[in-house]
């Protein structure tokens, strides 16, 4: 007898709860239980979104993160079309300037030390070879250094002058006139004559390149290193 009534009041138990709640609880747990039990959603997507479609919010205030633009215009990207700084420029092309500088200035030492070394023993044609290629090699190296810097220089003068205004039809005038000036600085010392020439044949090269780009369809100044 007493497990039976053990058992009827275990039995018992889950109905006198149940009959403890109010209406309010009884209305909330029901409405939990179904919306743990919608299946509305394909997948593990997750319970799907409110709908803000109501009159009283607005989600170009509210979010604009979500990338709701009730503008039709398009989105253009900033596009910088001066392309790099003068200082930048500068860096590069001296950078570049002095290892091909000190490449071929050991380069050649190499060869003039070899060839101008006073004993063929080993020990003196090698020192012959160091001293030529430090010589010959510090010296150009430097020169296409400072070049490379006063054209960098010349042509950031000439695009913030903003130069092609004046010139016309001749188009891009930055490279000639950096060159020319760069030529004729670098040799101001010998004499204007000299100058003079050196920075004719500065901008002789920056034409010949642009006609051998032009022949060959490649565009101009695509190389990002001097005029090239």
């Amino acid at each position: 007898r007493r497990k039976n009534f053990l058992r009827d009041a275990f039995l018992l138990l889950p109905l006198v709860c149940e009959g403890s709640k109010t209406k309010r609880e009884r209305e909330r747990g029901k409405k939990y239980k179904e919306m743990n039990t919608r299946k509305d959603f394909d997948g593990d997507a997750g319970a799907p979104l409110p709908d803000f479609t109501s009159p009283g919010i607005e989600l170009t205030t509210v979010a604009p993160a979500l990338g709701v633009s009730l503008e039709s215009k398009p989105d253009y990207l900033d596009y910088d079309q001066k392309g790099r700084g003068i200082i930048v420029t500068m860096f590069a092309n001296s950078g570049m300037s002095y290892l091909l500088g000190i490449t071929g200035g050991g380069l050649y030492g190499l060869r003039e030390g070899m060839i101008h070394s006073p004993s063929s023993r080993f020990r003196v044609k090698l020192n012959s070879v160091l001293n030529h290629c430090g010589r010959h090699g510090s010296r150009y190296g430097n020169a296409f250094g400072v070049a490379a810097v006063l054209y960098s220089l010349y042509e950031g003068a000439a695009d913030k002058l903003e130069l092609e205004r004046y010139t016309g039809p001749v188009q891009p005038v930055a490279p000639p006139f950096a060159a020319f000036m760069t030529g004729a600085t670098f040799y101001a010392s010998a004499g204007p004559r000299v100058a003079l020439l050196a920075g004719t044949i500065g901008m002789s090269a920056v034409g010949v390149t642009y006609m051998v780009y032009t022949l060959v369809g490649w565009p101009y100044g695509s190389r990002g290193y001097f005029f090239l």
